[in-house]
């Protein structure tokens, strides 16, 4: 009997910084009563997500409910962040959609005062203390088991094309780094993140994470940080790979796509066909090029054995999902991904506004302040 087709709903989180509005600093004391303020009144406009505390003080995560269309996600995330930036405003603090800060040092963070997160820290230490890092995460509903994980090892070789539309990390501790996501390069040094392995089988993937818990390795299977897994608490895959993206549009986008891929991947699977699963060196050069270079220098096409630019493969992955979109409703979200290689990611604008502040002749901590201001100003733009 084949497996029914999968409900496809969808559903986004993302996580902002609190910054002070005046100094642009990190707000390493502020989201608790801003998460409170903010929960209370989504709930009181009916909202259908949630607004949470995250690992350090000065992040705040939000979640809309489980979504029919890429359209409703979008608007509740507009929603969300409205509110958040409202509340904060009223604090003199702004949320910005950036998976790091342009200058803060991370060692000035702290930890939000929570037993979950109390435990990490004190598990991961040194690396736990660099995580002033920001993501977008994107659920679809997969509630067959042995679905979700066939589908998780064919989306792998994706997720490379959504890091480099996503962005949004090019500064550290008041650096250019060279890369275009040094999220992923933070997110590195912790365990049990990257592509995770292929697995013949849901019942595989439960026996190594049965090995993992008997062992005391990990409490629960949350704590698996892959780029893409089976979500814990849902029957969703949940896809973690991209940076936050500072305009909301270019998150609709992104979410929209990788809905579309899992129905192409479906719609494959149905005719009795499916995508080729390279190995994971492969896919992992790819992994590099998109966190190193964006969409600059595009990615490689194994199929072909070269270098392809990334608007000749943005080009054949929307054509090739399509009928999808079209199903899906997100035809005009998954086309407004070209509008990214027009105007740039937000790693991109980033460096320009950094690179025109120097050129005036503004002096470097004016420069990134610029950055920062700029960040403030694009989170809420078009909402």
């Amino acid at each position: 009997m084949s497996t029914p087709e999968p409900p496809f709903t969808i559903g986004l989180e993302e996580e902002y910084l609190l910054v002070d509005k005046t100094s642009g600093a990190l707000a390493n004391d502020a989201a608790a009563t801003i998460v409170a303020e903010c929960a209370k009144r989504l709930e009181a406009a009916g909202h259908a997500g949630t607004v949470t505390p995250e690992f350090l003080r000065a992040q705040i995560e939000v979640q809309t409910g489980i979504c029919r269309t890429v359209g409703e996600a979008r608007a509740q995330l507009a929603s969300a962040r409205r509110t958040v930036a409202e509340v904060a405003g009223e604090h003199g603090l702004a949320p910005i959609a950036a998976s790091t800060h342009p200058f803060a040092n991370w060692g000035d963070a702290k930890a939000t005062e929570k037993e979950r997160y109390r435990a990490l820290a004190a598990d991961l230490q040194g690396v736990g203390r660099r995580l002033v890092i920001c993501g977008l995460h994107v659920h679809v509903g997969i509630g067959d088991d042995e679905l979700r994980i066939d589908l998780m090892n064919q989306a792998m070789y994706f997720l490379p094309h959504l890091l480099a539309l996503s962005t949004s990390s090019p500064f550290w501790r008041g650096e250019d780094t060279g890369l275009m996501s040094y999220r992923v390069a933070v997110f590195n040094e912790l365990p049990r993140t990257g592509p995770p392995d292929y697995f013949e089988s849901f019942g595989e993937y439960q026996r190594q994470v049965r090995r993992l818990l008997d062992a005391g390795l990990i409490d629960d299977p949350t704590k698996l940080w892959w780029d893409i897994r089976p979500s814990a608490r849902f029957p969703t895959l949940e896809m973690r790979i991209t940076d936050v993206t500072t305009r909301l549009d270019d998150a609709a986008g992104i979410a929209a796509m990788f809905l579309c891929i899992l129905g192409l991947l479906w719609r494959l699977r149905h005719s009795n066909q499916r995508w080729r699963i390279y190995p994971h060196m492969l896919v992992k050069e790819n992994r590099w090029r998109a966190q190193r270079y964006g969409y600059n220098e595009g990615l490689v096409d194994f199929g072909k054995g070269e270098v392809v630019p990334f608007a000749t493969l943005l080009d054949e992955l929307i054509e090739l999902t399509a009928p999808e979109a079209a199903r899906f409703g997100c035809a005009a979200e998954v086309a407004s991904l070209r509008a990214i290689l027009t105007r740039g990611t937000s790693a991109h604008r980033q460096r320009d506004v950094y690179a025109r502040h120097l050129a005036a002749g503004a002096a470097k901590p004016e420069a990134l302040k610029a950055v920062v201001d700029w960040l403030v100003s694009e989170t809420v733009a078009g909402l």
